[in-house]
């Protein structure tokens, strides 16, 4: 079992599990990628990727197999997930590529289209072009059927997300609110995964 440094990500991690799954069986939608081919997951801006199992579990159970591809600017967090995610489930396997994800047409990697492309707290309110962009890399690396989803941390921030990810086009599949989400006592007015909202490719 993954041992994680922070006090609460254990914690985190099973109500982000939870809270996904609850939110797909309310939208009714049937997750792509579960053809004998296989699932592909991006993980944009994925820091040390701590939800890569949950990602897998929740998006890919169906699947026969699962490759998530995460990227991240950082040296440091993208070195520490590869270290981590060495072993897997024999159905999944991981890349961790060190990446302006505002740049994905440059990543010549990222050849196929995905099934799912993720994003966890998304810093919308911390530079709106830079992450309009993001959500526009991240809409076109999807398949026709594929699905943008998104973590916010806070109210503003995500009805910010919400309105500029509409206006790349995408359609608004449902957006939750976690009545579990963990407070952060140190940062007013934030909690954990307090939003998730879900997307259509346009």
């Amino acid at each position: 079992m993954t041992s994680f440094s922070h006090a609460h990500t254990d914690k985190d991690l099973k109500r982000l599990r939870q809270f996904l799954a609850e939110t797909l069986k309310k939208s009714g939608l049937q997750i792509p990628g579960q053809a004998a081919d296989g699932m592909q997951l991006l993980n944009l801006a994925c820091g040390r990727a701590d939800e890569t199992e949950v990602l897998a579990d929740v998006f890919g159970s169906e699947s026969d197999s699962i490759h998530l591809t995460g990227i991240d600017i950082r040296t440091r967090e993208i070195g520490e997930a590869r270290e981590r995610w060495k072993k897997l489930p024999s159905k999944v396997s991981a890349d961790f590529l060190v990446q302006d994800a505002s740049q994905l047409d440059r990543l010549k990697q990222l050849n196929n289209e995905f099934d799912i492309a993720f994003m966890r707290h998304q810093n919308f309110w911390n530079g709106d072009t830079t992450w309009t962009k993001i959500y526009d890399e991240a809409l076109h690396r999807l398949d026709d059927d594929g699905l943008l989803v998104i973590t916010s941390y806070f109210d503003h921030e995500h009805r910010l997300a919400l309105d500029a990810i509409q206006g790349l086009g995408a359609e608004l599949v449902c957006s939750e609110r976690n009545s579990d989400s963990r407070i952060i006592t140190d940062a007013p007015n934030k909690s954990v995964d307090r939003h998730l909202a879900i997307f259509r490719k346009p």
